[in-house]
């Protein structure tokens, strides 16, 4: 039995691990409470247990992706969409634990947004994902990182698509949005993922916690929403699970928020995304 909302539902930012973790059983709880639509980003290349030599090696981590979005797209009463990119965190793995320079790590890694940007260009991938650490590092750590999100920026603005980043938590991240602008990316196209309830830059993806969505929804502003699910059977409770986004979208309509879950779920993804949430319901 599914429980129709009577809207568009999509979770901007999760992960699925049909190898590892729950996979489709983690759709089909999104499903049963009313979720219709997904943003699939690709795991860490190390979760995947891949060890980048060189940027044609996140062509697996890819590949598995976006298998994993076909089969969700199965499962949906709309549909799912690969997001490609790197994770910020590599940068560490690669100069603390496996001897890489800073610019080395920051070559390869450009160098898997090129690969990722191939499958965007081609129509396989809907967006790009890039960022910077949300943790403490080194002036030439944090110089080779912001390096790779231009780099991503100047790519998407190629192709005419978005950029998820992952970032330290802020509710300010305009140094972020005006690089994108300088090399011609929309601010609107850059996704601030994991964001709080207001941000100024980036538009934001709100981890789904009432505090944070009600402010979201008040302020007027645009923004998706997201869990961030990890699929992770070594990390069961990890941040929200994938029953989580129709829920809240239940409570925002109950709590008369109709006009914000609008916004979150058909005004902004065909604002940052291009993509109709609703002509897609039951394709």
């Amino acid at each position: 039995m599914t429980d129709d909302l009577d809207t568009p539902v999509l979770d901007d930012h999760l992960h699925l691990d049909p190898r590892h973790g729950r996979g489709i059983d983690a759709v089909d709880d999104f499903v049963r409470l009313g979720g219709t639509h997904l943003l699939v980003v690709n795991k860490p290349s190390w979760l995947l247990g891949v060890d980048v030599e060189e940027p044609e090696d996140f062509r697996a981590v890819f590949e598995e992706t976006i298998d994993a979005v076909d089969a969700a797209t199965e499962a949906l009463p709309g549909r799912a969409w690969p997001v490609l990119g790197v994770h910020p965190g590599l940068v560490s793995r690669l100069v603390d634990d496996r001897g890489f320079t800073p610019e080395e790590a920051r070559d390869l890694m450009c160098g898997g947004i090129d690969v990722a940007s191939e499958f965007v260009e081609v129509g396989r991938a809907l967006a790009l994902k890039s960022g910077r650490p949300h943790y403490d590092v080194s002036d030439a750590v944090w110089e080779a990182s912001n390096a790779v999100t231009r780099h991503a920026f100047e790519r998407a603005a190629e192709l005419d698509c978005a950029v998820q980043l992952h970032t330290e938590a802020s509710e300010d991240l305009t140094d972020l949005a005006d690089a994108a602008e300088s090399v011609g990316l929309d601010p609107t196209n850059v996704v601030k993922h994991y964001a709080a309830g207001r941000l100024v830059g980036p538009t934001p993806s709100v981890m789904s916690e009432k505090d944070r969505l009600q402010r979201a929804a008040e302020s007027g502003e645009p923004f998706l929403m997201e869990t961030d699910f990890v699929d992770d059977p070594d990390r069961p409770g990890m941040v929200l699970g994938p029953k989580t986004v129709p829920r809240r979208v239940r409570w925002l309509l109950a709590s008369g928020y109709e006009e914000a879950v609008r916004r979150a779920h058909v005004e902004t993804p065909a604002a940052v995304y291009g993509i109709d949430t609703e002509a897609t319901l039951g394709e």
